[in-house]
């Protein structure tokens, strides 16, 4: 039945699809076969969540809304609270020829230090917009901000006046070596994930949770910031970063809008590509595909502009569950009367990376919906 359903909506498609692009040039990646056809048979008849999308906007902006948020959350685990913002420390400071870098500190209240970067435009002309960067697996916040070879940098956006701000994940970077086994055992990112999961698992907590509230606290950092509007901060992010940013716009509704680039994933069609290899650890809450799918996810963000560049040969993403995002969240944009607020790019053969064309399509959107004051 759901081999049938799939297939019926690759067949309709065309008419929910969003945009579709051939880049100039791509890697390209692993093309994907027929959902399920690899998959054991005693897997194919797993209970799969069916949520079913809000169809009554008053209904679900006074109640199901927050119930589904409530749910996404618990599932995350114990969430301790977040420390005071005013105790991050600015431990550097660089005067660049279009904006000012700082480095920054802050212990995240439970076990560890965070170390971050904040770029602070030299144009602005008070408060201006700020965009939380989100860096992928084993990239750090210099690939978001300081490395000119990483396609994740997202520099740029300081340079057209945005304040720009990105921290270490609890298992890269700065960070790595600092986890639960120390530096002995930890050497990398991979063995420090694993430690860092099991202990947290042990403590009633998830990983992915505490990654979120460290995002969490940057967030409450930036707005203590005078050079940031409050009001206008977005987030953005590659693979793991950008599974981050959705999931962190879908908890935490200071997120204003969103660009995600190579992560556009959808649970089931994970599984029935036999996929979930593509997925660190870290990716994983305990319970959440008990009550459903992510185009849940995903809705707790609408109405804010919402953007994700996916590559049709990303293993990480399979197509046919982006087209099923695509058509459920396109609903939903609907029902609240803001359909451009969504859009999906799909670019053809296209591997898990970030090309130039989806930077510029990311530069776009946040000039669109959150532009800088002239």
């Amino acid at each position: 039945m759901l081999r049938t359903l799939l297939a019926g909506l690759l067949l309709t498609s065309s008419l929910t699809a969003q945009d579709r692009a051939t880049p100039k040039e791509a890697k390209g990646g692993q093309k994907q076969g027929t959902p399920w056809a690899e998959v054991p048979e005693s897997f194919r008849t797993m209970k799969i969540p069916e949520w079913p999308l809000p169809t009554d906007l008053k209904q679900w902006e006074q109640a199901d809304r927050a119930k589904t948020r409530a749910t996404l959350v618990r599932c995350l685990g114990e969430m301790p609270p977040r420390p005071d913002p005013r105790q991050v420390k600015v431990v550097s400071r660089e005067e660049h020829d279009e904006y000012v870098l700082e480095r920054f500190e802050f212990h995240n209240g439970v076990d560890m230090t965070v170390p971050g970067i904040i770029l602070v435009p030299k144009s602005r002309k008070g408060p201006v917009p700020a965009v939380v960067g989100l860096h992928g697996h084993g990239s750090s916040k210099e690939s978001m901000c300081t490395d000119p070879k990483s396609a994740q940098n997202i520099s740029v956006l300081a340079r057209r006046g945005y304040v720009v701000a990105a921290i270490d994940a609890c298992f890269n970077g700065e960070r790595v070596g600092k986890g639960p086994a120390g530096a002995k055992l930890d050497r990398g990112a991979g063995p420090q994930e694993m430690s860092m999961f099991k202990l947290y698992l042990w403590q009633g907590r998830s990983l992915w949770g505490m990654m979120l509230r460290e995002e969490q606290c940057l967030i409450d950092y930036l707005e203590t910031r005078p050079e940031v509007d409050p009001k206008r901060i977005a987030a953005t992010g590659m693979s793991m970063g950008c599974t981050r940013s959705w999931w962190l716009a879908a908890i935490d509704d200071r997120i204003q809008a969103v660009v995600g680039v190579a992560c556009f994933t959808r649970y089931t069609e994970l599984i029935a590509h036999g996929h979930l290899r593509y997925h660190g650890i870290y990716y994983f809450v305990p319970g959440i595909f008990a009550h459903f799918d992510t185009e849940a996810i995903h809705s707790l963000i609408a109405p804010r502009p919402h953007l994700e560049l996916s590559g049709d040969q990303d293993g990480g993403a399979p197509t046919d569950g982006i087209l099923v995002l695509e058509k459920k969240l396109a609903e939903v944009y609907r029902l609240y009367g803001k359909s451009d607020h969504f859009r999906s790019v799909i670019y053809k053969d296209t591997g898990h990376e970030y090309l130039t064309e989806m930077k510029d399509e990311m530069v776009r959107w946040f000039e669109r919906f959150l532009p800088v004051p002239k």
